[in-house]
């Protein structure tokens, strides 16, 4: 981490946490924020997800770029591919201030944002007029007073699916009421229907995949899994954040809200596995939850993850943090000689 990005993260952190994060991505709209310059990509780091070719399985998860608004300068960071939104049809406050925490001590956060947005119109016109680069994939939402959720998922793939290298059905949010009832087997199954037939009256085919929580039972797990592969969908990211504050202390511990960051690792990493061995490794596999590292880069996809995205280990080690992971990783096959194909999913063999 350059002294500049240093001093960028200590002023950063003086503020609230949610005018921290606006005035990054307004940095990077200005082009103040010094960049990696490329995707960070190698022969060995080269890898093909649900069709697409990444440079590095280095991703950026949903969350940050909330707008679409500086795909630009994120595709010159490092990272191999990139996830914005969420979008809802219809453009939405989110819910009350303050609504994000930062939980230092265990390199964590707590947000409940609500899906706040500016709606599937204005970020899908951002998608489309997006440069060429790595990939883009679009998080979909639903609008909090929705009465047809489903169809909320269905219609912000119409409307900016299109522009989009792929699409996250956003089930597991815990900050949406009820959103998390969706992630049930025949709840699931209705769902995934009609955003595929959605999917289907688009002009070119869009790899769709769902995005679950970490806080699911292993029967929960099983079923989803059941469900992903009966629909023939091209990934499921796992995990979205948690609700469990296990070991969480400090005066934010008890905010409502997701917890994300380092106290996931464990728990979303399990899922995972639980994924890859229902699946038998057919689905392809995005981890998400608690990555600071390369180990635990390392560990995700030996878990059966084909990718991994990163968003809150950005709040405390910058935006560097990408392309340090990627080239960390690509020295690392290096010198043990094993390719990504042969180190997914080789903790089951364990």
């Amino acid at each position: 981490m350059s002294v500049v990005e240093k001093l960028g993260l200590a002023a950063l952190h003086r503020i609230n946490p949610e005018r921290a994060h606006d005035l990054s991505i307004a940095a990077l709209a200005r082009g103040v924020v010094p960049l990696h310059g490329r995707a960070v990509t190698s022969d060995r780091l080269q890898v093909s997800l649900a069709g697409m070719t990444l440079p590095n399985p280095i991703g950026l998860a949903a969350g940050y770029d909330k707008n679409a608004r500086v795909i630009a300068p994120l595709m010159r960071s490092g990272f191999g591919f990139l996830e914005v939104g969420a979008a809802t049809p219809r453009p939405q406050p989110g819910n009350p201030k303050p609504r994000l925490f930062r939980l230092t001590e265990q390199q964590a956060i707590i947000n409940r944002f609500g899906f706040n947005n500016e709606g599937a119109d204005v970020i899908g016109r951002r998608l489309a007029a997006r440069p060429t680069g790595v990939p883009v994939g679009l998080n979909l939402g639903a609008n909090k007073d929705s009465t047809d959720r489903a169809e909320d998922f269905a219609q912000v793939l119409r409307v900016a699916g299109q522009s989009a290298d792929f699409v996250t059905v956003n089930v597991s949010s815990p900050n949406t009421e009820r959103l998390r009832d969706l992630q049930g087997a025949e709840a699931l199954s209705a769902l995934l229907e009609r955003v595929l037939t959605a999917r289907d009256g688009l002009a070119r085919r869009v790899p769709v995949f769902v995005k679950i929580a970490p806080d699911l039972t292993d029967t929960e797990i099983a079923q989803v899994a059941s469900v992903a592969m009966n629909a023939k969908l091209d990934g499921i990211i796992a995990t979205n954040t948690t609700l469990s504050r296990d070991g969480i202390t400090g005066p934010h511990a008890g905010q409502a809200g997701g917890l994300s960051g380092r106290p996931l690792f464990a728990r979303s990493t399990r899922v995972l596995a639980l994924l890859y061995r229902e699946t038998k490794g057919a689905v392809p596999l995005v981890g998400v939850g608690g990555i600071t590292s390369v180990d635990d880069v390392w560990e995700k996809l030996r878990a059966g993850a084909t990718a991994v995205q990163i968003y809150s280990a950005m709040i405390y080690q910058g935006l560097s943090i990408a392309p340090r992971l990627a080239e960390a990783l690509d020295d690392r096959l290096a010198r043990q000689r094993i390719t990504l194909d042969e180190l997914r999913g080789s903790a089951s063999a364990d």
